[in-house]
């Protein structure tokens, strides 16, 4: 504890056990905030929320056996999308191990595929240097999580003053500048040059250096979803979220550039989609911190490892003077004012859309949004207006349902002053509604907006658009009553029916002194879309989207 301390935490969510009994008898004495838990998968949701929110490693700490395999998935959560985390697990005694304890598992080779590192301790001298190092690990390089595994006979022992005090050494990670002055030279050449960026610009801090850059070219820029948010939305050269469910002015840029900067993404399947759709000419120029990552786009020609604000700093250095206005800024201009939907629909039943532009309207400047996975993601991702780095917090690679309710109970304690609303679907908050008691017994008075359509819509719309109308175990039949269940917590809530209660409903949740639930019933047959089909090309589901070209 004492450990942590040093290294700045100054909270752990948890679900003690047996084997972490010795560190939560030690956490009484600690600075150290603990918040109980109802489900591990919860700690580590809450754990990444809060580091996404604030760029800190988030700790969160389990028992051994299933406490461990229930914060699994978490984990894998957060190492998918490169969020650091400290993850403190019990293990049963040294001479235990290996022989069936009661709630044994092999919890390092579990964590192994899904951690940036592993400690195990078996000798009380490490626990210094696994903790040290663990937080350091955790946030150099491609940030992730970090896993301790944590003997209940080694949390007894005792470590000399002196080992505590040591530094211990971690490596930076490789670095490779050296095609910087041909990315320089490529974007001066470049014609229609477009920015794409990912995640890995808010992990860096380098929103500032993507504007100031993109406004030196005047090229347009598209984000990923774990993007979305590193520069403001209402931006006249932002052109919104590319991929599955991304804007059409963002795809048909993508399609018509010449020359793609890259930063900070990998390229995944849902966001560049089938990349042999880009024309043979379009040049890529691929910054990102990790090595392995450089280069998986078919068109790359130049891969920088490092840094991106460093890099990025470098390449406006480079340029010298900017471009103004030409061809291509004037004809992005024109499809940035094409791509613009009326999503204030008084339709009744209540559409989706409807919901997110009353947030649009109701939310504060600096208010948190999470999400959970689904319909309701890609409703708020895609006309959701975001105008600062770490508001819009989702999962993105791992697609996790009941990601949304407990990281936003984790930014709500890094920033107990600001409002933080939970996007939710009725299948995905069902996974993890017994957070709620944690949210009462915390204080925790976050507000969870629920597009409520009684499916797993997102399969569903699948079922729908692919399979013929085949629907088989998406529909939620008998539902709770969400309010009644949240009452029955300690929380308060509010059924929504008509587009017209949707305003002064989301007013009170945001004024709300306790956790607050807003029971919003959307349109069942309401598809997401645009949609781009699975497996990528060009053809496009539009439904309501007004794009001609």
């Amino acid at each position: 504890m004492k450990l942590l301390e040093r290294g700045g935490v100054e909270v752990m969510f948890g679900l003690p056990g047996g084997t972490t009994i010795p560190l939560y008898n030690d956490l009484l004495d600690s600075k150290i905030r603990h918040v109980l838990v109802r489900h591990e998968q919860g700690a580590a949701h809450m754990a990444d929320g809060y580091a996404r929110a604030t760029g800190r490693p988030g700790v969160c700490t389990s028992t051994s056996g299933p406490g461990v395999t229930n914060l699994m998935t978490g984990v894998a959560t957060a190492y998918v999308d490169s969020s650091p985390m400290l993850v403190l697990t019990g293990q049963v005694a040294t001479p235990m191990i290996g022989n069936d304890a009661f709630q044994e598992a092999d919890s390092f080779s579990l964590m192994m595929p899904i951690t940036k590192h592993n400690f195990r301790i078996l000798d009380p001298m490490d626990i210094p240097e696994a903790i040290k190092r663990g937080l350091r690990i955790a946030t150099t390089g491609r940030f992730g999580p970090v896993h301790v595994d944590l003997p209940v006979d080694m949390m007894r022992a005792e470590v000399p003053q002196e080992m505590m005090d040591k530094d211990y050494f971690v490596h930076e990670p490789a670095e490779d500048l050296s095609d910087l002055p041909e990315a320089v030279k490529m974007l001066k050449n470049a014609e229609r040059p477009l920015l794409l960026v990912g995640g890995g610009v808010i992990w860096s801090n380098a929103t500032v250096e993507v504007l100031e850059l993109a406004e030196m070219l005047m090229a347009p820029i598209v984000t990923t979803i774990m993007g979305k948010g590193a520069v403001p939305d209402e931006h006249p050269l932002c052109l919104g979220m590319i991929g599955m469910h991304g804007r059409e002015a963002a795809r048909r840029a993508f399609l018509d550039c010449d020359a793609i900067l890259a930063v900070g993404t990998r390229f995944s399947d849902r966001s560049a989609g089938n990349k042999s759709i880009l024309s043979e000419r379009t040049k890529i120029i691929h910054i990102d911190i990790d090595s392995g990552e450089v280069g998986k786009g078919l068109h790359t020609r130049v891969r920088i490892v490092g840094d991106a604000r460093k890099a990025l700093r470098a390449i406006i250095a480079g340029l010298g003077a900017p471009k103004g206005d030409n061809p291509w800024s004037l004809r992005v201009k024109a499809m940035r004012k094409e791509c613009v939907c009326d999503i204030d629909l008084m339709d009744d039943p209540i559409k989706p859309q409807k919901v997110i532009h009353e947030l649009n309207g109701v939310l504060p400047e600096n208010a948190f949004v999470t999400t959970e996975v689904g319909q309701n993601q890609m409703w708020a991702a895609h006309f959701l207006k975001v105008r600062h780095p770490r508001q819009f917090i989702t999962s993105g690679g791992f697609g996790t349902m009941g990601f949304g309710f407990p990281a936003s109970l984790g930014v709500k304690v890094a920033f107990p002053d600001r409002a933080v609303v939970d996007v939710a679907g009725d299948g995905s908050l069902q996974m993890v509604f017994q957070e709620f008691a944690t949210a009462v017994s915390e204080d925790l008075p976050v507000v969870v907006c629920l597009m409520n359509n009684g499916w797993l819509g997102m399969v569903k719309q699948w079922q729908k658009l692919f399979w013929d109308k085949r629907y088989c175990g998406t529909e939620l039949r008998n539902n709770p009553d969400f309010i009644k269940l949240a009452q029955a917590f300690g929380a308060d809530g509010v059924r929504v029916e008509r587009p017209s209660e949707l305003r002064e409903a989301l007013q009170s949740a945001v004024k709300s002194e306790i956790p607050f639930i807003v029971d919003i019933m959307v349109d069942p047959e309401e598809d997401v879309l645009p949609m781009i089909p699975p497996g990528g090309g060009s053809g496009v589901v539009r439904g309501r989207c007004r794009w001609k070209s």
